[in-house]
């Protein structure tokens, strides 16, 4: 039985990007070896990064613009300590929007490098919406702000205006809508979700905001060290760049950015019309801020579950519980996710509506 893969990630990918990834692991680019044990050094390899650095630049239409693409490690927790470490000045300020777990998560390692404002939150409210109407302070060296939160399901649609460096963990949705990604000084994402397997975070860099803190950087946290050794400080992850690579192959030759939005939007808009018909479930997340990669769902009787969980798993879905924190259901329809399996979850729930 086909399996409809809704984990929140590491999450779906194309399949055809599995079928030539796992040749690579026999035979990479008729060497004779695996992509998982040629050098990092070596001309095969170094190809492959530099495809995948000018695809993701390419793809988020900021070549030429001064920016440098970085594939690292650490996933985006790491790039929490990495920001300050490389934007906040000492005795510097820096301002974030809460919107979720990870939010919260970036906002405790800056307040350990200096003064954090937190403009906005919406933790009270469980995280179900994205503050709005919020002022950003004019001193402060940078603004960070999380574009998707996956585990609450709500999205950013649009970002506020600020002279200050625009920083966003895009881990959950970058690659998915057409946006002007140029107003960001610094983005990042972890590759689990939109851009390949676990193992690799993607940070994109607007070079010119480097090296004005005045603080001495561990050479591993320091972004101007990985720039000049061009993602090669360390032993890069080699098979979770190359299978990224791959799927921002795959994106570009499905007429990129642009295009997968329509194909986006149109996944998401058939799974929420059904929660808003089907008078068994509801939503969680506040309709105008209704995430596009994670759509988060409740049954209205609790008491349903069990028939529902058996109607899904029967119809080969995977991955569809809600995070802990939220509880109820969780559909991550990601780039990779091909309409006919979010029917499929469609599907589930008008046939549980017709048992009830």
């Amino acid at each position: 039985m086909k399996k409809h893969n809704f984990s929140a990630g590491p999450s779906i990918l194309p399949q055809e990007v599995f079928e030539k990834a796992s040749q690579a692991v026999l035979n990479f680019n008729n060497s004779g070896l695996s992509i998982l044990e040629i050098s990092h050094r070596s001309k095969d390899f170094i190809a492959v990064m530099e495809e995948a650095q000018a695809l993701a630049l390419e793809l988020l239409g900021l070549t030429g613009k001064g920016y440098q693409a970085l594939f690292l490690q650490g996933g985006a927790s790491l790039e929490f300590l990495r920001i300050p470490y490389n934007l906040m000045k000492e005795n510097g300020k820096a301002a974030y929007l809460d919107t979720g777990t990870w939010a919260s998560g970036a906002i405790k390692q800056a307040k350990a490098f200096g003064e954090t404002v937190v403009v906005a939150s919406s933790k009270d409210d469980n995280y179900n919406f994205i503050p709005k109407g919020y002022e950003i302070p004019t001193d402060i060296d940078y603004f960070h702000c999380t574009s998707n939160n996956t585990i609450f399901g709500t999205q950013m649609k649009e970002f506020p205006k600020t002279d200050a460096p625009l920083v966003c963990d895009m881990s959950s949705d970058i690659f998915s809508k057409d946006i002007d990604y140029s107003q960001f000084s610094i983005i990042y994402a972890g590759a689990q979700k939109n851009m390949g397997p676990a193992g690799t975070t993607l940070v994109v860099i607007k070079e010119e905001i480097l090296g004005k803190t005045g603080r001495n950087i561990p050479a591993m946290l320091d972004y101007s060290q990985h720039i000049a050794k061009e993602s090669m400080y360390n032993t890069p992850p080699v098979f979770a760049v190359y299978t990224s690579m791959l799927t921002l192959q795959w994106l570009k030759n499905l007429g990129g950015v642009e295009a997968i939005e329509k194909m986006n939007e149109t996944k998401a808009n058939l799974l929420y019309k059904e929660i808003d018909r089907n008078p068994l479930f509801k939503g969680v997340a506040k309709a105008e801020d209704r995430s596009l990669m994670n759509v988060t769902f409740t049954l209205n009787n609790e008491e349903h579950q069990p028939i529902f969980d058996e109607l899904w798993k029967a119809a080969g879905i995977s991955g569809l519980n809600g995070h802990r924190s939220v509880g109820g259901y969780r559909a991550s329809i990601y780039n990779a996710m091909p309409l006919e399996s979010v029917q499929v979850l469609v599907d589930a729930m008008k046939e549980l509506e017709n048992k009830i």
